[in-house]
């Protein structure tokens, strides 16, 4: 499966940005999916995860309460709602897939990044 992520830009800190995942080659429905991070100078992080049938979420206790993550299986894309960003959200943001339901990085397929950067 292939993965495209969309929806980065600059914002102000306190502000709010939706970030999307747009999958082909591939049955979706098939895939657990996330979103990761990377910040300059540190290691990927993991953010959020959902089951392939969006009945269960996990998130990273940094984002709980600010950040949702969903997906639509019938046009094979995800999204991450972020709101009440915070100058230490800056990264680039990763969308992932994989068999397994996972909340950490170990994931097999990746989309290439989406710049996010909040500023104070």
């Amino acid at each position: 499966v292939q993965l495209q992520a969309s929806g980065g830009g600059l914002v102000q800190a306190g502000g709010s940005l939706r970030l999307s995942c747009a999958a082909s080659g591939g049955t979706f429905s098939n895939y657990a999916s996330a979103w990761a991070r990377q910040a300059p100078g540190k290691e990927r992080e993991f953010v959020a995860s959902i089951k392939w049938s969006g009945t269960s979420t996990y998130y990273a206790d940094f984002v709980k309460g600010r950040f949702t993550i969903s997906r639509d299986n019938a046009n094979n894309m995800m999204y991450l709602q972020m709101n009440n960003l915070k100058p230490e959200d800056t990264a680039v943001y990763y969308c992932a897939a994989d068999r397994t339901l996972r909340t950490d990085t170990h994931y097999d397929y990746w989309g290439q990044g989406t710049l996010v950067t909040v500023s104070s």
